[in-house]
């Protein structure tokens, strides 16, 4: 296994995107997990508009949409009695932020059949996954990264991507810190449980009683019989994650017998965190999901700005790799992803503390790279897209922008104007009227989606292209 293209630490919805992200640019990826099987909670599991997009180029969305369901509508307890309904989410606000995407309100899929879908994928692509290969150190050269394992040979590649978790072992050999702060000090249980006794129509809500005790949240899992209970404790508090320890609290805050929670499938106990590495890259290492950035799973982010760090990150290792784009384009990872994580982390704090509506906010659609170094506009009047903007979505002469966009190549818009002559194969163009939301122009989209160069003209487009070794 020596002499990779790159390996992947962590199997988690991370690691699993970004090798299913280099396995379709025919990158030769190991993803190496220290744990024994796929991660086997629901923990993340809202995924967001932007980010099924992200999955619908990862040819996953029809899984996804097999195996999740909409929100159910929240349900408030008290005494016994249903006192009112509560919406987790503005959905007017999202559908009018979704604008052009064909997704219009997050998709509740578990965590672990979000993974079981990417891992799936990753084999059909022809992609590894080794199991039971814990990282116990790595040494960087000029040519690469020795990986050595706990169990194992050492492994050798160009390039490595921690997506280990918020514990990183990768970041933390790598000695870069995380600065944050504790979000809420209060200990938190999440847990997948069975239960009989409450309808699978409703997200149930259980306030506190006044008397010391934190809040109860029962919400069933869409595309399974299990829900998912969440608790909260006041500060100080030992958490007791078995089942005899999970039934008390059911019934102390609720109208729930003891033995209507039947199963403990999984469960854990945490407190909620914002944290930010300090640096997204060392050398050919890089951080990647909670090993850069860790969230309070308030709002839904944590998980969703994670895949998209991999999307952002895949197109990149694949140019540098096997592309003919210089190494430097690596660089604009961490200029990228590290201020729309931080951003992302403001809003999920915001989120839990009560400051920020789930709504426009938190659907990730408005996010983009306006500012980065690989961004260019040269058209001589700006119009509502511009270069950094995600891609909108929409038909032209009865072609799906999306779907021309879907796979790892680039692609030229030329509305209302003649499309230049291309010699470079990555490249597919799209030829067509003035469209709005674009407006008149070229338009050259990255594999992400994003545009990346703007003009009225050729002028400059090879130039441009040249920088990512397409000419």
């Amino acid at each position: 296994m020596n002499d990779l293209d790159v390996v992947i630490v962590g199997a988690g919805p991370t690691g699993l995107a970004l090798g299913v992200d280099l396995a379709r640019r025919g990158v030769d990826a190991l993803v190496v997990e220290k744990a024994d099987r796929l991660f086997p909670g629901s923990r993340g599991k809202g995924i967001q508009p932007r980010t099924m997009e992200v999955l619908e180029d990862l040819g996953v969305l029809d899984a996804i949409l097999t195996a999740g369901g909409r929100y159910p509508a929240g349900m408030i307890w008290q005494d016994g009695e249903r006192v009112g309904e509560h919406r987790m989410f503005d959905a007017d606000e999202v559908k009018e932020a979704a604008g052009d995407s064909a997704f219009t309100e997050p998709w509740m899929v578990p965590q672990w059949r979000t993974q079981e879908i990417l891992f799936a994928r990753l084999r059909e692509l022809g992609g590894r996954v080794e199991f039971g290969r814990e990282v116990a150190g790595l040494d960087q050269d000029g040519d690469g990264v020795s990986v050595r394992c706990a169990s194992g040979p050492e492994l050798r590649a160009r390039y490595v991507v921690a997506a280990d978790g918020g514990r990183s072992a990768v970041r933390r050999a790598l000695g870069i810190g995380m600065t944050g702060e504790t979000v809420d000090p209060k200990p938190v249980l999440v847990s997948d449980v069975r239960i009989t006794g409450l309808d699978r129509d409703n997200w149930h809500v259980f306030p506190p009683r006044g008397d010391g005790d934190g809040y109860l949240a029962i919400c069933p899992l869409a595309g399974t019989e299990d829900f998912q209970l969440v608790a909260q404790f006041p500060e100080g508090t030992a958490v007791d994650i078995s089942l005899d320890g999970i039934r008390k609290v059911a019934a102390g805050r609720s109208h729930l017998a003891p033995e209507d929670v039947t199963e403990v499938r999984w469960a854990s106990e945490f407190r909620p965190r914002a944290a930010l590495a300090d640096r997204f890259r060392s050398g050919r290492v890089f951080l990647a999901g909670d090993a850069a950035h860790v969230h309070s799973p308030a709002g839904g982010q944590g998980l969703n700005t994670s895949v998209q760090d991999a999307y952002n990150l895949g197109w990149k290792l694949g140019a540098v790799v096997h592309g003919g784009a210089p190494a430097s384009l690596l660089d604009t990872y961490e200029e990228e992803r590290r201020p729309l994580a931080a951003q992302m982390l403001g809003i999920s704090t915001g989120v839990h503390r009560g400051e920020v509506r789930r709504g426009a906010a938190t659907v990730q659609l408005g996010l983009g790279y306006r500012e980065s170094s690989l961004t260019e506009d040269a058209r001589s009047e700006a119009g509502s897209v511009r270069a950094g903007d995600r891609a909108p979505d929409t038909t032209i002469d009865g072609v799906r922008l999306f779907d021309a966009f879907r796979g790892p190549h680039w692609t030229l818009l030329a509305l209302g104007t003649q499309a230049p002559a291309l010699h470079a194969e990555p490249v597919h163009v799209i030829e067509g009227p003035t469209q709005e939301p674009y407006g008149k122009g070229l338009f050259l989209v990255r594999p992400d989606g994003y545009v990346g160069w703007t003009g009225d003209s050729a002028a400059g487009l090879a130039e441009y292209l040249a920088r990512f070794g397409l000419r």
